[in-house]
């Protein structure tokens, strides 16, 4: 705990390939930890449907990108599909400040960035489908794209969790959703005991086995070589 008796702040970095129910478990922690704040990026791209500028993200010019940029403001950020995303710094330095919990939904190019700058307070996760077969069942059938679209959103996808698994702290495999978001509920609390100087057992003992290099992994183990037609 800090010298003010609060939980310290933490970034919680939620990352994965579309289709693996991310943005789902990201809305329901939030709902269950009022000291969470999710982090609206800044985009370049036009709202999509409802969406709405403060809420859904913070929609600005090309422009003004660039200028958040030149200028410092934003913590990380991203060209994805010819369009940028970023995180406003001064989302981070409130979070830390207040002792809240930083909930980002980032691909793993700007989640790496941010445990870049903050390697303490940042901990990454990457959340999978239980095997390489659903992520790909899941993308078709989301989709009614023409195939070439799909093959191209396929291997994008595989990227996404190829470079995750290689520098993501932990890895929670979305089987089902209450238990996965049983296991980043405890990846949070292990984390902020740790920046506090303590130590919650019950919770370490479940960070420890999503843990990248012990989680279990079977589904994905051909990753590098599973044929995604």
């Amino acid at each position: 705990m800090s010298s003010e008796g609060r939980a310290p702040g933490l970034l919680l970095v939620l990352s994965a390939p579309s289709g693996a129910g991310k943005t789902t478990l990201a809305r329901r922690f939030a709902a269950t930890h009022p000291d969470a704040v999710f982090s609206i990026s800044a985009t370049t791209r036009a709202p999509r449907g409802a969406e709405q500028d403060g809420v859904d993200y913070h929609f600005v010019s090309p422009a003004r990108f660039a200028e958040l940029v030149a200028g410092g403001a934003l913590a990380e950020w991203a060209e994805v599909h010819g369009q940028r995303y970023g995180t406003l710094r001064e989302t981070v330095d409130e979070a830390l400040r207040r002792g809240r919990i930083a909930l980002f939904d980032i691909d793993v190019q700007g989640g790496s960035q941010l445990k870049s700058a903050w390697p303490r307070e940042a901990a990454t996760v990457l959340i999978l489908p239980p095997t390489v077969d659903e992520l790909e069942r899941r993308l078709r059938g989301r989709s009614t794209d023409p195939d070439e679209v799909i093959r191209r959103r396929l291997a994008a996808a595989r990227a996404e969790v190829t470079r995750g698994l290689a520098s993501y702290d932990y890895v929670v495999v979305n089987d089902a959703v209450e238990d996965a978001l049983a296991r980043i509920a405890a990846v949070a609390a292990h984390e902020r005991a740790r920046l506090g100087g303590g130590r919650d057992r019950a919770a370490e003992a479940v960070a420890v086995r999503c843990r990248r290099e012990g989680a279990d992994l079977a589904g994905w183990a051909r990753l590098t070589d599973h044929p995604l037609r």
